[in-house]
Order: structure tokens, then C-alpha cells, then sequence
């Protein structure tokens, strides 16, 4: 018998705590906002969050209260709500740093630095000389919401941009191409242009592209840049003569010169795919194809460097597919 009364109290004390705390204990008497919050003020930021003093900690939808204040304050780009017990509600908030132009057949939507669209104009903000993307297909244009594309390619492209620019300025770039997919284009503002391919490892392209514009023997030069297989890109100036034949001189992904002078004959066969998921095919012997002529030589002409991983031209079985290159 003893026992089942212990038993019956502790419930009971159970039972009360529980009731004091989804009631009267924890209640927030105090809620404090930081972060960077100076396009809106306190009280428009705690009114967002539909927070109110007095509101029991324990009985509070934190998740809710985030979504709230990101779906009223347009300029907000990250809501934090946190329960500081006993009676405090911490708010963090950052603002929205317009990162983007995107241009669509209606007009062009400013968007952020993370993807949130913060208006959809007829014109092209010039803040901070913001890039401009083309045929990015946007699903959504309304204010407010985050960045969609109706092709999933072209918007796993622009998340990878998102995340490389997180760590790094854009203000180097004037423009990006994803009408195709499988043949991005970037237009850097000191005249280079970097032929991505498609949108696979765009954050490990654009660190390689950066590697190549960073050495000396390119710096101040305008020309193109085209990635080649997946590991490698090669740099030829604006003008250059198609007979030029001179041996490229091959780098790894950090830029430093590699020696192949003992490299051995091999059957490997370079990855031509790069802008184009068909499976790759070796050029023929006595052609200069191996890019689409359509889509290289009138803008990619003759020689030039070659900046990426280990990848040696003299490996190639046949000597004459090197020379046409």
C-alpha cells in the first residue's frame, strides 16, 4: 500500500510542476533583438515574430516565430528565436544584402546575397556593381520569397554560386549566362570569359578559373578561359592565330607549372563531355575538333595556356591529334 501512495504523489508533483511551468514559471518578461536590425526597430521585429511579453517559454513555436519575422520583414535574410530560461526570448536577425540581378522576360528581380527575392524591377540595380544572370527561368518573382528556378540544373547552378560567393566577393564578375545549362558562361569585369561547361562542381570551376586569372603570365590579358574535361581549363587571348602550335604549358589546379617531358605513351583518352553529357569521343586524327568548332573557334583561337590538375597532352597514342591542338 505504501507503495501505490508514493506512486500517487510523485505524480501529483509531477503533474503540478508540469502545470507551473506551461503557466505561470517561464514566462518571458524580457526579449532582447541583436544582430544587424537597422532598416527595422525593436518593436517592428518583435511584432513580426507575433512574440508578446508574458508569452510561457515552454508553450512557444520558436520555428514559428523565425518563419513569422522572415515572412514580414522582406530586408530580414535570418531569423534566430531562443529560449534564454527562465524569463528571457532572444531574437537574432540579419540583414538582406542585395547580391544579384536576374534578368527574365518580365523584368529583372533583385535578389540577396542567400537567394531571398527583395524586388522585381524593369531595371538593373547598379548597388555594388551587382552581376546579372541570364536564363536563369525564375518559378517565382514575388517579394519575399527565396530564389526558384523552373530547371532544376540552372538552380543547383545558382545555389553553388550562392555558397562560393559566401566566401568570397562577386563584384569581379559582371554577368552569368545559364540559358544552356550545359555551356555556362561568365563575364568577368577585367575582360576575361570563362567557358564553364555545365553546371556540375561550379564552386571548384570558378576556384580554378580564379587560379589561372591569378598567374602572371595572364594578368591584364583579356581572352577566354574554357574548362576542359573536369579538371582542367585552358586560356587563349583575344586574337590569337589558329596556327600558333606552341606546346601548352600544363599546371596543376593551384597554377604551378608541371613538367611532362617523361611522361609515357598511353591509350588515355581525355574527357571531351565538357559541356555535353553524351559520352565522350576521340577526335579524329587529321581534324582540329577537339571542342564543337561551332561553339569554340569563333571566340577560341589557336594556342594557349593550360591551368588544372595533372594532365599530361604528350600521353596521347596518336602524335598528330597533339599537333591539330
Amino acid at each position: 500500500m505504501m507503495s501505490i501512495y508514493a506512486v500517487i504523489v510523485v505524480l501529483l508533483v509531477l503533474t503540478v510542476g508540469i502545470t507551473m511551468c506551461f503557466t505561470f514559471l517561464f514566462n518571458a518578461d524580457e526579449i532582447v533583438i541583436s544582430g544587424e536590425s537597422e532598416t527595422y526597430t525593436y518593436m517592428e521585429i518583435v511584432e513580426a515574430s507575433g512574440v508578446h511579453a508574458g508569452d510561457n517559454l515552454f508553450r512557444l513555436d520558436c520555428k514559428k516565430a523565425e518563419q513569422r519575422i522572415l515572412d514580414s520583414l522582406l530586408y530580414v535574410e535570418t531569423a534566430k528565436v531562443d529560449r534564454d530560461f527562465p524569463s528571457t526570448l532572444r531574437i537574432t536577425v540579419t540583414r538582406c544584402i542585395p547580391a544579384y540581378n536576374i534578368q527574365y522576360d518580365k523584368g529583372v528581380l533583385l535578389v540577396s546575397r542567400k537567394g531571398k527575392i527583395l524586388a522585381d524591377n524593369d531595371f538593373y540595380t547598379d548597388t555594388e556593381n551587382l552581376p546579372i544572370i541570364y536564363g536563369f527561368e525564375p518559378a517565382d518573382t514575388e517579394p519575399g520569397k527565396p530564389i526558384q528556378s523552373k530547371n532544376e540544373s540552372k538552380y543547383d547552378a545558382f545555389t553553388q554560386l550562392i555558397s562560393r560567393f559566401d566566401r568570397d566577393d562577386n563584384t569581379d564578375i559582371s554577368s552569368i549566362d545559364l540559358t544552356n545549362e550545359y555551356a555556362i558562361t561568365v563575364n568577368y569585369r577585367n575582360g576575361l570569359i570563362f567557358k564553364m561547361g555545365n553546371w556540375n562542381d561550379v564552386e571548384y570551376k570558378l576556384d580554378l578559373a580564379q587560379t589561372a586569372m591569378n598567374d602572371e603570365s595572364i594578368k591584364g590579358k583579356k581572352g577566354y578561359l574554357t574548362m576542359i574535361g573536369s579538371n582542367q581549363c585552358s586560356f587563349r587571348m583575344s586574337g590569337e592565330l589558329a596556327e600558333d602550335t606552341a606546346p601548352p604549358v600544363v599546371t596543376d589546379e593551384n597554377g604551378v607549372p608541371v613538367n611532362t617531358t617523361t611522361a609515357t605513351t598511353t591509350s588515355a583518352v581525355p574527357d571531351y563531355s565538357w559541356q555535353d553529357d553524351t559520352p565522350a569521343e576521340v577526335p579524329d586524327a587529321g581534324a582540329n575538333d577537339w571542342q564543337d568548332d561551332a561553339q569554340y573557334d569563333d571566340q577560341n583561337e589557336g594556342g594557349g595556356d593550360w591551368y588544372g590538375d595533372d594532365f599530361g597532352y604528350e600521353d596521347y597514342e596518336n602524335p598528330e591529334i597533339y599537333d591539330n591542338q
